[in-house]
């Protein structure tokens, strides 16, 4: 059996993007790389992780496409809550960026999106009904 590990966004700066994702959503450290090149937030069993361009180009010699706050990944992560407005405006108040404020979706769900300081594309939304 396969199972979701990690997701891992190429970022400028390791430190600030955790930062950002510590003060916007309260989300801790779980791991930092001594070097500062990689670390990890305790998401649950799933882990959401951040490099820095320079690994990324000694893991693809041939390039890959960076993302920045006004061209965001074509990669969304969405951080779940029950409270999209209040999660929205704390992603803004430290660094984020609006692509689309909250909006209710024709199947019930809130979802807003931002672009966090180093272009990582966010999908802040309420859970999916599954009745």
């Amino acid at each position: 059996m396969i199972k979701f590990g990690y997701a891992i966004a190429y970022v400028e700066n390791v430190d600030a993007e955790l930062t950002f994702f510590e003060k916007s959503f309260g989300l801790e450290r779980r791991f930092v790389d001594p070097s500062g090149d990689y670390g990890e937030l305790d998401t649950g069993e799933t882990v959401l992780a951040f490099a820095n361009h320079e690994l990324g180009k000694s893991n693809f010699p041939a390039g890959y496409a960076k993302g920045s706050p006004d061209n965001p990944m074509g990669v969304e992560i969405a951080m779940v809550t029950d409270d999209v407005a209040t999660a929205h405006q704390s992603a803004l108040d430290n660094g984020g960026s609006e692509l689309r404020g909250p909006v209710e979706k024709p199947w019930g769900q809130t979802v807003s999106y931002i672009a966090s300081p180093s272009g990582v594309l966010l999908e802040i939304c309420t859970p999916v009904s599954m009745e």
